[in-house]
């Protein structure tokens, strides 16, 4: 079990993220046209998993708009934003805030995901929703950063998220 706080107060989750170096857990989430989205669909290209609780939030909301911006700077890098909002919700948002290189993704046909990443939130006033994480994957689906977002109300630390590509740019 890990823990996060919402406002300081403590929330336990369901377990930790996947362990850097380890092959990313396997996962099926929905899209904004109900198609199912794989770990496999991430495979060939670098990928940053933006695991949060719910676009209605404000703080997901801007990390959201956040990591779109960097998907238009940065090359070769799938960054899918996961969370139990609706595809319907995720679409509205998207066309709302002009997001469109980003692939918003849903738990909500599969909320395994969140056991699997341990990132659902077992307790608190999300219980069920999913703490806000940050997975990045090598193109071979191999877990070379990771950030669980200690304070619900924090968004991740996109310097440390882009700081981790570099390296493992530079290192090939």
């Amino acid at each position: 079990m890990g823990s996060v706080t919402y406002v300081g107060r403590l929330v336990n989750t369901i377990g930790a993220l996947p362990p850097i170096g380890s092959q990313a857990p396997d996962f099926t989430v929905s899209k904004t046209d109900l198609s199912e989205f794989t770990l496999k669909d991430c495979l060939g290209k670098k990928a940053i998993l933006s695991i949060f609780p719910s676009l209605d939030t404000p703080t997901c909301a801007m990390a959201m708009v956040r990591f779109n911006r960097i998907a238009e700077l940065v090359d070769n890098v799938l960054i899918v934003c996961i969370s139990a909002d609706l595809p319907f919700a995720q679409l509205r948002f998207c066309a709302a805030k002009q997001v469109n290189t980003v692939i918003p993704v849903s738990t909500f046909r599969n909320p395994e995901f969140g056991e699997i990443y341990g990132v659902t939130m077992i307790d608190g006033p999300f219980k069920g929703l999913l703490s806000r994480a940050v997975v990045l994957l090598n193109e071979k689906g191999k877990v070379i950063y990771t950030e669980q977002v200690t304070e619900l109300t924090h968004e991740p630390n996109y310097d440390a998220v882009l700081a981790s590509l570099r390296k493992d740019a530079a290192g090939k």
